[in-house]
């Protein structure tokens, strides 16, 4: 509820938009129902902790101006608020070395442009009604990467995606190293399975698996030389990535990136390998999904509180 009550305070009281809660345990299938029910042209995803900047709507109605664009979204950054352990989590999720093709999704940087499903983020994402209905919405199989999933489908299509650096939500980082682990573990099983679900191999996707692989061999006991060139390479480049980050943030602890670049890649490599090994996803079922409306198209904020009282 915390993004239903930013919303309120910081978007424009205006009868053209109306709000849906989508409750339930089944993500992809939930936004699904909550998108047959709405009445609007755009749907505008967001996570329920998603606090949003104030002109994101009208970013969002603008770029959608031109009828070529079914898509627009923007970065989810890490709030000034956060802990310093959160910060790091940041920090790795913006960096190219820590996330590489996909770090734009963390941080607001460069102008508007054409996009691909790497920048874009379902917790900040406006879709056309019309083509997300055209194309079924997301694959009610898939969580996470539902939306890369529907976004490659859009793409294929002819239509185009957009990137608005401003368009920005902020959101709290995982508050433990343990739910950061799952987070990582999550978003390589969720690759692995769109993969298998649209058969479209990216080998640079799955370089986190083959460094994984590459470190139990060693680990193993696979001794020559030229095994440990790749891994004084990729220390190499994680201590000038930490750098960077410490270079940009003043902030010390950015040092412990050379920790945590490690770990969120060999997690994220153990996710791609438990996805492949189970398989595309079976349908999923939720009887408990509860869609809720907050506020109705041709109202206000004030005329639907003044109807609930």
């Amino acid at each position: 509820m915390a993004a239903f009550e930013h919303l309120k305070k910081n978007m424009p009281d205006d009868p053209r938009f109306e709000i849906f809660i989508a409750e339930g345990s089944a993500p992809s299938l939930q936004r699904n129902r909550a998108a047959k029910e709405a009445g609007g042209d755009i749907l505008y995803f967001l996570d329920d902790d998603s606090l949003i900047n104030p002109e994101n709507l009208d970013l969002c109605c603008s770029g959608m101006s031109d009828p070529s664009v079914a898509v627009v979204g923007g970065p989810s950054l890490t709030p000034a608020g956060d802990s310093r352990l959160q910060k790091l989590f940041g920090y790795a999720l913006a960096s190219p070395f820590g996330s590489g093709a996909v770090h734009n999704r963390y941080r607001a940087h460069g102008k508007i442009r054409e996009t691909t499903d790497k920048e874009l983020i379902l917790c900040n994402l406006a879709v056309r009604r019309s083509v997300f209905m055209k194309f079924d919405g997301f694959n009610e199989c898939l969580y996470p990467n539902e939306e890369n999933e529907f976004l490659e489908r859009v793409v294929s299509a002819g239509y185009t995606l957009l990137h608005v650096p401003s368009m920005s939500v902020s959101r709290r980082q995982r508050h433990t190293l343990k739910a950061f682990i799952h987070q990582m573990f999550n978003y390589g099983r969720g690759r692995a399975q769109q993969t298998l679900i649209t058969q479209s191999y990216s080998l640079t996707s799955f370089i986190p698996l083959f460094f994984a692989a590459y470190l139990l061999l060693a680990l193993i006991g696979i001794k020559h030389v030229l095994l440990l060139v790749p891994l004084m390479i990729y220390l190499a480049a994680a201590l000038v990535s930490s750098l960077w980050v410490l270079r940009q943030t003043g902030s010390l602890s950015s040092l412990l990136l050379l920790g945590i670049y490690p770990l969120m890649h060999c997690v994220n490599g153990a996710g791609l390998f438990w996805g492949l090994l189970n398989g595309k996803p079976g349908p999923v079922h939720d009887g408990s999904i509860r869609i809720r409306r907050l506020k109705r198209l041709g109202e206000t904020f004030a005329e639907q509180e003044q109807l609930a009282d």
